[in-house]
């Protein structure tokens, strides 16, 4: 790894990808994506902008932005969700969507509601993937809400995988749709707001703690939370904005947490 760029997989010597975005230990949005092209080793490069700069590298004056090297197709595939549905798209070989019908719709489902909801947990806890915050954190009751719908929707999901699964006599990983996909990436993100502002765990149920504790010690994801350690030492990814963001209130300390650290449903 060079800096604070993500660790990428040039399997064939050539990258078929271009991912723009803002430094990904703060961004969800731009985060998705590259967890995709990381667990499935689809070979890519990618820039790290600063905000005051999307304009000028996006259509929408917005990121992430996929950019397709090849074939060359001279677009902008712009969006989060877009990228990994034109993703799944380019390379059907791979499980990205659960290929059972039936999973596929609430896999799809699932994203959808990420990527177009709990906008009170963005918009109230900001991303920090290294951030830690201790003490009496304010927590709106519509972000309560929206963490129980999350420990719901991520039950649901394994409930109703592991017993399709068994009709169909395959295998179950313990991801959300069984093997790792679209899905698991589009929560990923959510895993690290619960872990920064120290959400607790103890409403959700056996089956969504397990999924938790599977994405935690996934490897893949254990590779890109160093990168995103490693990316917090460069001053000049530092979104100071979101840094300490109770700064002043004496009842929270701001701290971050250590790279080795484990997860424990306790």
């Amino acid at each position: 790894m060079e800096g604070n760029k993500p660790i990428t997989f040039d399997l064939n010597g050539d990258a078929k990808y271009h991912l723009i975005g803002i430094p990904s230990r703060y961004s969800g949005w731009c985060a998705r994506p590259a967890i995709v092209m990381e667990h499935f080793q689809l070979p890519y490069t990618s820039s790290t902008i600063k905000v005051c700069d999307a304009k000028k590298k996006s259509n929408t004056g917005l990121v992430p932005v996929l950019i397709p090297l090849s074939p060359k197709l001279d677009i902008q595939i712009c969006d989060s969700l877009a990228i990994c549905e034109f993703l799944a798209e380019s390379h059907p070989e791979l499980p990205l969507w659960p290929k059972d019908p039936m999973l596929r719709a609430l896999a799809r489902s699932a994203a959808a509601e990420m990527h177009s909801g709990f906008s009170e947990l963005r918009n109230t806890c900001p991303g920090n993937f290294v951030a830690k915050y201790t003490g009496n954190v304010p927590v709106t009751e519509k972000a309560r809400k929206e963490v129980e719908r999350a420990f719901s929707l991520w039950h649901e999901a394994r409930t109703k995988t592991a017993q399709r699964l068994k009709e169909l006599g395959e295998e179950d990983e313990g991801y959300l749709f069984g093997k790792f996909g679209i899905a698991d990436a589009f929560y990923w993100p959510l895993l690290w707001r619960f872990r920064t502002y120290n959400f607790p765990l103890t409403t959700a149920s056996p089956e969504a703690l397990l999924w938790v504790k599977k994405m935690w010690s996934d490897p893949t994801l254990k590779l890109l939370s160093k990168d995103y350690f490693k990316q917090a030492e460069d001053p000049e990814t530092a979104m100071v904005q979101f840094d300490d963001i109770f700064k002043g209130n004496p009842e929270i300390q701001y701290s971050r947490f250590e790279e080795d650290w484990e997860f424990t449903a306790a």
